[in-house]
């Protein structure tokens, strides 16, 4: 089984919503939600993370473009955006998934989900990398 089948399968039995696996064995897991998980990896793996395989819950532009800066070679997603495709095809990433959507919409409520808010005018990966972290560490409870 390769790296991908490896990710989608563990994602399955574990009831993830992240996992990362390269020369067939697991980098990281994760049951977070939206798309801390993947700045997590990001974060915590950084390099290492060039020519892994991912399973994530959803995918819309925001992770696709996490993707790309991560260098992540194949993809699968439950759900996936066709503005995720329109990225990832072109950057040579292999992409599978269950159902593809129009857009990503918030967990709570029927509008875009703030990251993907945020992703929509970026084009470039490290760009979108920054801004989205920016974004999550600023919806963080303050202690």
């Amino acid at each position: 089984m390769d790296d991908l089948g490896i990710a989608r399968e563990r994602f399955v039995e574990k009831d993830l919503t992240l996992c990362i696996v390269k020369h067939q064995k697991v980098l990281f897991e994760s049951h977070s939600r939206g798309i801390s998980g993947f700045l997590r990896a990001i974060d915590e793996l950084g390099e290492r993370l060039s020519g892994a395989s991912a399973a994530d819950k959803i995918v819309g532009k925001a992770v696709a473009l996490l993707s790309i800066h991560a260098k992540i070679k194949a993809l699968y997603a439950c759900v996936l955006s066709s503005k995720a495709m329109e990225l990832l095809k072109p950057e040579g990433i292999r992409v599978e998934w269950n159902e593809i959507v129009e857009s990503i919409l918030n967990q709570c409520e029927p509008v875009p989900c703030p990251f993907e808010t945020v992703a929509a005018s970026i084009t470039d990966p490290e760009e979108a990398y920054k801004k989205l972290k920016a974004l999550q560490d600023s919806l963080k409870p303050h202690r």
